[in-house]
């Protein structure tokens, strides 16, 4: 029986399909060994490499009074610890939230494998009270308003020198105090007391013109704070003489000015632009 013969080039492209397929293979093959090398190397760095395995792998930056143990305490570090495992993001609120700081940065570094952690430090800009269950509290607040206890202000309340003390603090009235003491510096230094009522009214004590009602603080309180300023630079000397008894600036476009007798109701700057 005679073997059927096929044309050479049939032949010839059943050859380079099967050289196509062992390539094929070949090529498969290297992938499969490169991801197994990649997955043990990557493993070996996470569990090896990039782990934090001392505290002084941990640098703390840019604060006078804050250690690399209270900011070890605070995030809850334990060693070793893997490096990718941390959130920057979350490990900074915990800090914010734990430490006398006001802001906080976290860093990861990979070579050589270490964290950075900078701080800047709260810096207390007056005295405060607050009320609380057991009574009143005593402690500070920075430029932003937030509550100091008097253990987190006691290394720096010796450089504090301005007499301004906030009475009635509340986190509610956080906002509104960070208005009034960011305009502290157009007062000078006038400013004796902020006074925050229970029922929500502010009150400022000034050197010059005395008991100072602003009212609640809601979005007026920026024009009233200018009108404050117009009178601390121009009232003195227009009362010369007369006792002040207090000044209503709820309304800002008619303070009204307690001297004995009537009540005399101003005229307020024009709004600035």
């Amino acid at each position: 029986m005679s073997q059927t013969l096929r044309p050479p080039g049939v032949e010839r492209r059943r050859l380079l399909r099967q050289q196509r397929r062992q390539e094929r293979l070949r090529n498969l093959w290297r992938l499969v060994v490169l991801l197994a090398c990649s997955a043990g190397l990557g493993y070996a760095l996470l569990r090896q490499g990039w782990t934090l395995t001392d505290p002084s792998q941990v640098e703390v930056m840019g604060s006078r009074q804050v250690s690399r143990e209270q900011v070890l305490q605070a995030a809850n570090l334990r060693f070793p610890q893997p490096l990718l495992t941390l959130e920057p993001r979350r490990m900074a609120a915990a800090l914010t939230s734990a430490l006398p700081v006001e802001q906080v940065q976290v860093n990861r570094l990979m070579a050589p494998p270490r964290l950075r952690v900078q701080l800047v430090d709260r810096e207390p800009v007056a005295r405060a009270e607050r009320r609380s269950n057991q009574g009143t509290e005593s402690g500070f607040v920075d430029r932003l308003g937030n509550w100091m206890s008097s253990r987190q202000g006691q290394n720096l309340s010796a450089n504090l020198k301005s007499p301004l003390v906030v009475r009635g603090w509340s986190a509610r009235q956080r906002a509104s105090l960070a208005t009034v003491l960011d305009f502290q510096p157009r007062l000078g230094s006038d400013l004796r007391e902020i006074r925050f009522e229970p029922g929500g009214s502010l009150w400022l004590q000034s050197a010059s013109l005395g008991r100072v009602r602003l009212g609640p603080p809601d979005q007026q309180l920026p024009r009233r704070l200018e009108v404050l300023e117009h009178l601390v630079q121009q009232l003195p000397s227009a009362v010369k003489g007369r006792k002040l008894q207090s000044i209503d600036l709820s309304d800002p476009e008619q303070p009204e000015l307690g001297l004995p007798g009537p009540a005399r109701t101003l005229r307020p700057p024009t709004t600035r632009p």
